[in-house]
């Protein structure tokens, strides 16, 4: 499939269509026990939910899709654009404000809500701007089931040829770590254009092996809305999985090939085989110590002797084996993206024989703009751009991005727009630099970075993910901006006294900066998570709000 050369994701998708056998499985809910559906399925049900929100909406319209990952999920957003409407997907787990304001800015003509609880969560804040609404499952309210939608006849299956790759798609809301969301405008051209990217750096992967997919991240999510196509152009069978939770046992029963998550996720993975890791003595010790060694030699492409080459093959079937099998045995790789890998977890996931490629992006580039290529992985770094996107760097080292995957620009903020997009080139308030070999480091976001009193510039999220190494510290938060010294707050992973913790963090102190080490900090009982509005969607800090609630506990500590 020539990707440069279709006009849309609607295209896109048809033309698979066309390539593909449509008895081949495609989209399987792991929470449900039907059956998986096949393309064929699929494609009938995309055209009968296309023609019917079509007769509801004018072109341009706004659709709006709330619901948790699953079959109907793609459906609806390929059959909206289909329709000629733009696609507005947002995340479960707002807040009521976030609701409020998304529904008041954009101005939905239809929206697709999966059930009740869903449903309840914006009832509040439908206005007249509403026209219909169309629910996968029944609820409280005058709505079309989407099943009673899917059993019409249709008197023509009708393919939309007017949309162009410079045309809206879809509008994507940031999850933000402050403020209100903005609605970010992505054209399918720009979306087109990453998966072009996208599908250069997974060949060899997905050539390998039929491609298998479990899906996590919310489909609300640029990263993961953005994945899906990518999904439908090499042909992928996808698992949606049931939750976080179960993830780890969703891996085992979908048996991935690919897998897409942020970093959290990856940090939980490294701690969970680190604890295993340690409870073993004696023979098995030595052989983790040696797998650990020379897996992080060979990541390096430093040279194996022969004695390490017959201990690697040792390592390779007693220990790597049985840690892919957990994973369900198929696994190509991990890609990391959302925010920063930390280091020491991409070098121990990939010498334990989980292959972990970080990449880089963010909404308004489509998302993605850089990621490690297979068997060419530096840890250190988020890999090269994308052939079909340009990065360079600032004199004060935001890394600036130009090429057809920046957006239209921010939905009903223009000068917002034209704060981050001057003269083509996307400035995305983060700083990097670029090594010999073009790959991207990241080092810090511009608007996080703290500034001491002594005008030092330090990077909180590099201390916080220090922190979280250690396996009784489950979550931190670090502060000290205008400050003579850094404080922090410590969620621990279990009942740990404070005593235990200072002497934690004297050891982590010892590997810091003076200017970087923590000098006092506060125990906290409470996580920061989604719900309480701590943490964004892909689980960053949402840094305003914490501080907002915890800054008389922090100005304590000086």
């Amino acid at each position: 499939m020539n990707i440069n050369k279709l006009n849309s994701l609607v295209e896109l998708y048809f033309k698979k269509v066309e390539e593909i056998d449509g008895k081949k499985p495609f989209l399987k809910w792991l929470k449900q026990s039907k059956p998986t559906y096949n393309w064929e399925d699929v494609t009938e049900k995309i055209f009968k939910l296309s023609a019917k929100i079509k007769s509801l909406i004018n072109e341009g319209d706004r659709c709006l899709i709330l619901s948790e990952n699953r079959p109907y999920w793609l459906m609806a957003d390929i059959s909206i654009m289909n329709a000629g409407g733009i696609s507005v997907p947002i995340f479960t787990t707002y807040s009521a404000n976030d609701y409020r304001y998304i529904l008041n800015d954009c101005k939905p003509s239809l929206i697709i809500v999966s059930n009740q609880d869903q449903f309840k969560k914006i009832k509040k804040f439908i206005n007249n701007d509403v026209k219909k609404i169309i629910s996968f499952e029944k609820i409280e309210a005058d709505s079309l089931l989407i099943e009673d939608i899917l059993n019409e006849n249709i008197s023509e299956k009708v393919i939309n040829k007017n949309l162009k790759r410079n045309m809206p798609a879809c509008i994507i809301y940031t999850s933000g770590t402050s403020g209100n969301p903005k609605g970010v405008v992505l054209s399918h051209g720009g979306i087109l254009s990453n998966c072009e990217g996208a599908v250069e750096l997974l060949e060899p992967l997905v050539n390998k092996k039929n491609p298998v997919f479990l899906t996590w991240l919310p489909l609300s999510h640029s990263y993961e809305h953005t994945v899906q196509f990518i999904q439908i152009i090499v042909g992928a069978k996808v698992f949606y999985a049931e939750s976080l939770e179960k993830l780890i046992s969703n891996m085992g029963l979908a048996k991935p090939t690919i897998m897409t998550a942020v970093p959290r996720f990856y940090q939980n993975l490294f701690i969970k085989i680190n604890i295993n890791f340690e409870k073993q003595t004696g023979l098995k010790k030595k052989l983790i110590d040696q797998t650990l060694h020379l897996g992080k030699k060979i990541l390096k492409k430093e040279r194996l002797n022969l004695r390490e080459k017959m201990m690697n093959f040792l390592c390779d079937r007693l220990v790597r084996r049985k840690i892919r099998n957990q994973f369900g045995g198929n696994l190509q790789a991990f890609v990391s993206g959302g925010g920063a890998l930390d280091q020491n977890i991409g070098e121990f996931l990939n010498a334990v024989g989980l292959p972990t490629l970080q990449g880089y992006g963010l909404t308004e580039a489509s998302p993605v703009v850089s990621c490690n290529l297979p068997n060419l992985v530096k840890v250190e770094t988020v890999g090269p751009a994308f052939r079909t996107n340009k990065v360079k760097i600032a004199d004060d080292g935001e890394i600036l991005i130009k090429g057809e995957n920046v957006m239209l620009g921010y939905w009903n903020l223009k000068e917002d727009t034209e704060k981050v997009i001057k003269d083509g080139w996307l400035h995305t308030g983060d700083i990097g630099e670029l090594d010999k070999n073009n790959y991207l480091k990241i080092t810090d976001r511009k608007k996080d970075i703290i500034v001491n009193l002594g005008g030092d510039n330090i990077s909180p999220s590099k201390i916080e993910n220090i922190l979280c190494l250690n396996e009784n510290i489950k979550q931190s938060f670090v502060y000290g901006d205008k400050k003579n010294y850094l404080v922090a707050l410590i969620v621990t992973e279990k009942e740990i006294n404070k005593e235990k913790i200072q002497k934690i963090l004297e050891n982590i102190n010892k590997n810091l900066t003076l200017v970087e080490k923590i000098k006092k900090f506060v125990l906290i009982h409470e996580e920061f998570t989604i719900n309480n509005g701590m943490l964004t969607p892909t689980l960053k800090l949402k840094r305003k709000e914490i501080i907002k609630n915890y800054k008389q506990q922090l100005e304590n500590l000086y």
